[in-house]
């Protein structure tokens, strides 16, 4: 947001410097960005006065003039053609650096004739474009004063930045009010009155969707003579950037910055019927003052004739019904749109403006009348003419807030400082709240054009933003007696250790978008409308994400475009499976593409590295569970991964039939090619918030005894013939619940389904090692436990020893 000095003062009555000012607007929120002074820019230019012009003794088109600096009179070429005594003008002396011509004036001899400085144009002055002759200033002012001073560029442009909250700030008066709150002087009364008109308004404005646009207000004015806006105006518009183009379309512009109040005019001549807020419809377009084309949809509010669209409602007017200098008679809109249809229209035709800018943060919705007021009023001052009576359509969703506020408690809660009543209310009015005291405290009625002011900590806010956050003296935190109670979760402690321990298996920590675009999160399970953000920051960041896979398969998508082939990704973070807070969960997921790297190191003389299968990314969920407290040993390993994994290659950790602790397994190529993903790739998601509670434990101040056996392990291979679909895992655990005393472990060590074998059978071979404690087991005692793992083996799969 940009504006001068000098218009800052227009609503604000102060004494304050520029540099009090300043400094004031930051401490409040509204930090200062930049400050441009021009006049240091024209500082080395001065009105020079020509007194002598006489043609050039060796040049047709040069004269050579004597002019007068202010400092003395110097003889300068120049080849002008409106050069002539008496004229005065912007003078550059030697030694001057010309940003128009990327020069820094030298004495000179032009076609033998010494020079000593230059007159300038506009054009080297960089003021317009405008270069077939020199400054002609229509001044009283002597040689030697501050060009800058006389053409009124001395005039300092401050920037400042608006936060998202804060939409009052976005016109000059609104900021003024800060000021006047911060104690910088007193707000000037405002002189914005009603315009009367003559006869109703033959252009009728509708609504046909109120939800889009709930207020609609316009009149005519006829007989206007459109021209170039006057000087002051156009000005003001240039010190803040904006390049004037017209009196009518300038008065707007200067609204929307000086009130925050953006409008627009139409070239009532150009108009069919009536005027219509109304939906999009499918198909229709329209070409829009910054020349491109639009299309429309149902979803986004278009203004509208009885002909076509004339233009999208609070974002921008169409180019047809703009006014020119022929305009004669003008249709003034003043209106209010829905922040968030705005910004979605905006986003997704990708179309900014300072309307849009506005509109979508929350203009003033009781500014609807009185800012078409003000309108007419410049209108006519400007443009002459007759206005007819307002035409209203609607009614501005007005919120009439009163919030009930114990001041002095609220504020020494909050903040930890003491300050009465009476200063509160003091800040509180000069930020244009009412203030009523009730006896316990005060009433306050907040201000329509502060919709992010909902309760009493917002007021409390208000309070100490203006009261100043470097006035509240700092305390230490009260001393707490005894040993400190642990601060963290079980959860929040597990996804610190989950960092840690996948950091460690050698993966890089990534930090995705919880958005995505709804073509991604469909693939994932997600994209439902419930998801659905109401204000996207992009179209492409459309939808909560259903997990937190499609990230990780994006990112390693940009490692692999910047030739990373071979690296292993995880992130640790929320999801969202609904908009209950029972379905957003925390997950802990990791995604490794390209070549193994744990098992070779790329290409190699020895033979090059295997593809990332599903057996690393089932380590990392095995490390990690084992690392946050799970038993590895009584998990299941069952099929059923969802679909964007690789049906017959990838799997579901569960504890027990319901419980879901991981997904895991490489992913599918389908999904790859939809994700543009090229290359193997293999990936895990683990359920943080599904793992069981630990078990709380008897406190005890020693570690119990290490016992290790001095008996050496006894092992033993089986063989057992099984159907096909039977799980190798269920014969391993199987075996292992045979004697849970003895039986120290079960390795699956051999499958066999040659030709050898009949039809729906396999042979799954198992190494079970048998660890006495006490003494050596006898041949007996090692016959007994393998009876046991047969007979385990063959109730739970239904599998047979094979001869």
């Amino acid at each position: 947001m940009k504006f001068t000095l000098s218009w800052l003062k227009e609503h604000l009555e102060t004494d304050a410097s520029l540099q009090e000012i300043c400094d004031a607007l930051t401490i409040t929120g509204l930090e200062v960005e930049e400050i441009e002074d021009p006049a240091e820019k024209f500082a080395a230019y001065v009105v020079g006065e020509v007194l002598e012009a006489a043609p050039h003794p060796d040049a047709d088109k040069l004269q050579v003039l004597k002019v007068d600096s202010g400092s003395g009179i110097v003889q300068v070429v120049c080849g002008a053609p409106n050069a002539r005594k008496g004229l005065k003008g912007a003078f550059a002396p030697v030694g001057t650096y010309v940003t128009g011509i990327d020069l820094t004036l030298k004495k000179a001899k032009i076609r033998g004739v010494e020079s000593f400085g230059m007159m300038c144009s506009e054009r080297e002055l960089e003021l317009s474009e405008e270069h077939d002759g020199i400054i002609d200033l229509d001044t009283d002012a002597a040689p030697g004063t501050p060009y800058a001073q006389v053409v009124g560029l001395d005039d300092p442009v401050i920037e400042i930045a608006i936060t998202p909250n804060r939409p009052d700030a976005l016109g000059v008066r609104g900021i003024a009010r800060d000021l006047v709150a911060a104690g910088l002087g007193t707000l000037k009364k405002d002189t914005l009155a009603e315009i009367g008109g003559k006869g109703a308004c033959p252009v009728k404005i509708k609504i046909d969707n109120p939800e889009l646009c709930p207020a609609f207000a316009g009149r005519l004015i006829t007989g206007v003579k459109n021209g170039p806006s006057p000087d002051w105006l156009q000005q003001r518009l240039k010190s803040i950037g904006l390049r004037p183009i017209n009196a009518l379309v300038d008065m707007t512009n200067y609204i929307s910055f000086d009130r925050g109040r953006p409008l627009h005019v139409y070239d009532a001549d150009r108009l069919q019927g009536s005027i219509k807020a109304r939906a999009g419809k499918s198909g229709e377009s329209f070409v829009a003052l910054d020349g491109e084309t639009y299309k429309v949809d149902e979803q986004m509010c278009v203004i509208a004739d009885d002909k076509a669209v004339l233009g999208l409602g609070g974002i921008m007017g169409g180019e047809d019904t703009g006014c020119t200098q022929a305009t004669t008679n003008v249709f003034i809109e003043s209106a209010w749109f829905d922040p968030i249809n705005t910004a979605r229209t905006g986003r997704r035709l990708n179309l900014m403006s300072d309307a849009r800018y506005r509109f979508e943060r929350g203009v003033d919705p009781s500014s609807v009348e009185p800012g078409l007021h003000l309108a007419t009023q410049m209108v006519l001052d400007l443009c002459g003419g007759e206005a007819s009576k307002v035409e209203m359509a609607g009614e501005p969703p007005l919120r009439n807030l009163v919030i009930e506020l114990d001041a002095a408690k609220q504020f020494k809660r909050l903040t930890g400082a003491t300050l009465g009543d009476d200063e509160i209310g003091k800040i509180l009015q000069g930020l244009g709240f009412g203030v009523e005291s009730n006896g316990k405290g005060m009433t306050v009625s907040v201000p329509e054009w502060r919709p992010d002011v909902h309760g009493e900590a917002d007021l409390v806010e208000e309070v100490v933003r203006i009261y100043g956050v470097d006035n509240i003296k700092p305390e230490p935190l009260k001393r707490l007696s005894g040993v400190a109670k642990p601060v963290l979760t079980i959860g929040q402690k597990r996804v610190q250790r989950s960092r840690r321990v996948l950091s460690g298996r050698g993966m890089v920590e990534a930090v995705t978008w919880s958005f995505l675009p709804e073509s991604e999160a469909q693939l994932f399970g997600g994209g439902t409308a419930e998801l659905r953000l109401d204000n996207p920051i992009s179209t492409d960041m459309s939808h909560m994400r259903p997990g937190l896979m499609p990230g990780l398969i994006t990112a390693a998508k940009r490692n692999r475009a910047h030739n990373m082939n071979d690296a292993a990704l995880f992130e640790v973070g929320q999801s969202y499976g609904g908009t209950a807070p029972e379905d957003q969960y925390i997950s802990a997921a990791g995604i490794r593409f390209g070549q193994n790297e744990m098992s070779g190191s790329g290409r190699h003389w020895s033979g090059n590295a295997a593809p990332v299968d599903l057996f690393e990314v089932k380590a990392d969920c095995m490390a990690l569970l084992c690392q946050l407290g799970v038993d590895v040993g009584r998990v299941q390993v069952v099929r059923e991964a969802p679909d964007w994994y690789h049906p017959g290659r990838s799997g579901v950790i569960r504890l027990g039939p319901k419980i879901t602790l991981a997904y895991f397994g490489e992913l599918h190529p389908g999904m790859r090619t939809k994700m543009d993903l090229s290359g193997a790739a293999a990936g895990f998601e683990l359920f943080i918030d599904n793992l069981p509670q630990p078990k709380r434990k008897a406190i005890s101040h020693t570690r119990p005894a290490m016992t290790v056996s001095d008996l050496h392990p006894v092992k033993r291979d089986f063989a057992f013939l099984v159907a096909a679909d039977v799980a190798a895992g269920d014969v391993v655990r199987a075996a292992l619940s045979a004697d849970k005393k003895l039986i120290e472990a079960v390795n699956l060590f051999d499958l066999y389904e040659g030709d050898k074998m009949a039809e729906g059978k396999k042979s799954l071979a198992i190494e079970v090692t048998l660890q006495p404690r006490n003494e050596t087991l006898t041949d007996k005692q090692i016959e007994a436990v393998g009876a046991k793992v047969v007979a385990a083996v063959s109730k739970t799969t239904g599998g047979e020893i094979r001869g």
